[in-house]
Parts: C-alpha cells; structure tokens; sequence
C-alpha cells in the first residue's frame, strides 16, 4: 500500500528520546512505526500524539532477535510499501559497575541490544531502501556522549556507543551508491526515566558525585525531525546535543 507521507521506524519508541523522536516525526507529518518489546508503552505513546495518531503504527519486538526484526520490517514493507526513515535508538544499559566486576551476562545483554540490535534494524531497512522505488532513505543512530568519552564503570555502554559510531560510517559508506545516508545523534543528559538519576548525583571522573543538569527530551525529538526532514542530498552526518551545563566539555 503507498503512503502520501514519509514513512519511519523508531525503536525504543515507548519512553524517553524515542518517544520524544516518535512524537515530533508525527507531528511533523510523517506515518511512524513504533517498535520496542512491550506493547503497552508505544500505545501510550500514540496517544499521546492527538489527531496524528492516525499516521502511527504500533509493531512490538526484540530488536535483539533476528526473526522478530525481520517480522517487523516485513510488515512495514508489506503495509506501506517503503521506508524513508529508521531511527535505531533502542539501548540498554547496567548499573555501574566496576570493569573487573562485570559479568558476562550483562555485557552480552547491552552488546545484543546497543550494537547486534542496531546492525539488525539497519541492515532491515537498508535492504528495503535499496530495493525500493524511488531508492533511498535515510538511518539515523543514536550515539550518544557516551560514543565520544566514558562515565566511570560503564564499560558494556561505552563499548556499545563507540561502536555505534563505526557502524554509523559504514552505513553512510556503503549506501551512498543507492541513496542511503546515515547520522548520528549523540545526545547528552536528556531529562528521561533513565537520567532520573542525575537529580540525586553520579559519578564523575575523579570519583566524586556530583548532581548534573539535564535538558528537555523534546528538544532531541525536534533535533531528529531536523535531520529526518533534510533532502537526501544533505546529510548531518554527527550531532550533538546536550544539556549546556552537563560536565562534557574540558575537565568539568
């Protein structure tokens, strides 16, 4: 079935910066199908999208498992007949936790969703985008600050993100002979569920613990409608956004 509107895929769309991305690409004119493992939080989401909510689509899986990510890229190209846009933002992440006590159960958790995950969902998409008529469409990744410098004790997540970056330039290498272009969005200290805990201080560097200052999500789902709207002829190949006074920059 042809769509009069883009059509996107965003992962992780039940809470956070995916749910923010999700809102503005609808709010923005786009169909948007929401994935994420529970089906419940990516209704909430739709929701509360108004009278957008028609051009949104709620498909639950495991963006960790090879069937259920190609079950659901099959039923966006059965449905809609194209892709324009995949925002690969599902992640995971553990407690922090000293290197020399990490597990390995917990370090193949956070590999299979941040980085085995986000090859699955692109490699999805980027098939369907070569394949299509007209050719093309754009993948954005979810970096993170974590992609540029480490928290203390977050091995599996840095990993994970560094990693995210690779995969970032590999993607936007190898598409650009069928119109496929990809970006990363690295995203600091966005005032979501997971960075609850900045109001009651992390970590820092030097050991200390420190309260940080986090941003409105809001603005992330604006800065991807941005990237998502460009032309494929243009592409924002990195940004980084992030609460201005979150210690980033310097030593602090």
């Amino acid at each position: 079935m042809s769509s009069p509107t883009k059509i996107a895929v965003v992962t992780g769309a039940g809470t956070g910066v995916g749910r923010a991305a999700a809102l503005a690409l609808l709010g923005g004119g786009w169909t948007v199908v929401l994935t994420g493992r529970r089906k419940e939080p990516l209704e909430e989401t739709i929701a509360m999208a108004g009278d957008a909510a028609s051009r949104a689509l709620a498909v639950p899986a495991d963006v960790a498992d090879p069937a259920a990510v190609d079950a659901l890229f099959a039923a966006v190209k059965e449905k809609f007949g194209r892709l324009d846009l995949l925002f690969n933002n599902a992640g995971q992440n553990v407690p922090g936790t000293p290197f020399e006590d990490l597990t390995y159960a917990d370090w193949t958790r956070v590999v299979a969703v941040n980085l085995t995950g986000s090859f699955l969902c692109a490699q999805a998409a980027f098939r369907i985008m070569k394949d299509q008529s007209p050719q093309g469409g754009r993948i954005i990744n979810n970096g993170s600050i974590s992609a540029h410098t480490p928290r203390p004790d977050s091995a599996p997540y840095t990993a994970t993100k560094h990693a995210i970056t690779g995969l970032t330039k590999s993607l936007m290498l190898d598409g650009r002979k069928y119109d496929i272009c990809a970006g990363q969005i690295d995203i600091g200290n966005a005032a979501t569920p997971m960075t609850a805990r900045m109001s009651k201080g992390v970590k820092q560097g030097d050991g200390s613990v420190a309260v940080e200052p986090t941003m409105d999500v809001n603005h992330v789902g604006q800065a991807i409608l941005h990237m998502a709207n460009l032309p494929l002829e243009s592409n924002i190949f990195t940004m980084t956004i992030k609460a201005t006074k979150m210690p980033f920059e310097g030593r602090g």
